[in-house]
Formats: structure tokens, sequence, C-alpha cells
């Protein structure tokens, strides 16, 4: 899935830049590729329609639809919103085997995903809240 996101362009700014729009914890994880605690995430419990998009550059890259409890701590979900919505990057560091997800327009790291997931896919998105916005259905609860 090395591809750019056709429905959005790409998105590149300055580490200045990144810093300015994104708090602290949100630039830490997007741009210098971080992880951010456990079950921290208010957007773990998120149980209402709509679409979570990359936090820094807005692109639509998961649908509620395909979100999960995985019981990790990080929002999970089962697949993205398009196949051109996120970038699979090769990631050995940490003495482990991964596959780390970015999002395709800013290339901001968002988490990884996994083997290990429900069906239809059997993939588990293990993403960080941090990196992501939550936009609701038109009509939904806030």
């Amino acid at each position: 899935m090395d591809q750019t996101n056709k429905n959005n362009p790409k998105v590149q700014k300055t580490d200045t830049e990144w810093r300015a729009q994104l708090t602290p914890e949100q630039f830490h994880v997007t741009r210098q590729h971080g992880t951010e605690r456990p079950f921290t995430s208010p957007l773990l419990k998120e149980k209402r329609g709509g679409t979570f998009n990359c936090v820094a550059c807005g692109a639509p890259l998961f649908t509620s639809d395909a979100k999960f409890e995985s019981g990790t701590g990080w929002p999970s979900f089962y697949a993205p919103v398009s196949k051109d919505a996120v970038k699979e990057i090769h990631d050995d560091s940490h003495g482990m085997r991964r596959t780390e997800i970015r999002c395709a327009s800013c290339e901001a790291h968002l988490g990884h995903v996994f083997p290990d997931g429900p069906k239809p896919t059997g993939q588990r998105y293990c993403m960080n809240g941090v990196a992501l916005g939550f936009d609701p259905k038109a009509g939904e609860k806030k």
C-alpha cells in the first residue's frame, strides 16, 4: 500500500510548521514515531458513527464501522477507509518485525498493523488515538 492517497494531496511541512500546528504529544507520535500510553485516548471508547481522520492533515483514515475493541489499549480497526489512505512501512525497530502505518497524505506515524484482527480482513490496525481526529456522522450526538 505504498501509494499516494488519491483523494488527498501530499502534505509537506517543516518540523517548525508541524510543531506550531500540533500539540507536543501529537508531534512526538506523528512526526517522531512515538507511542502514546495505552488506555489514555478518549477515542478508545468512541462509539458514535463517523470518520477517524489524520490529526496532522485531516485525511480520512478509518470509519467507525471498521472499529473494534481489541483489548490492547489503543483504538483498533480491521481496515482503513480505502487502500490508498494509509502507507505500510517495514519496521524492525525495538527488536521486533512489524508493519508501521503512516498517513499516505502527510507521512504521519499512526501506529502498526498486525495479522490478528477480526473478520473480514484478519488485520488489526492498532492506532495511536493522539494521531487521530474524529468527525461524527451528521445528526450524531456529540
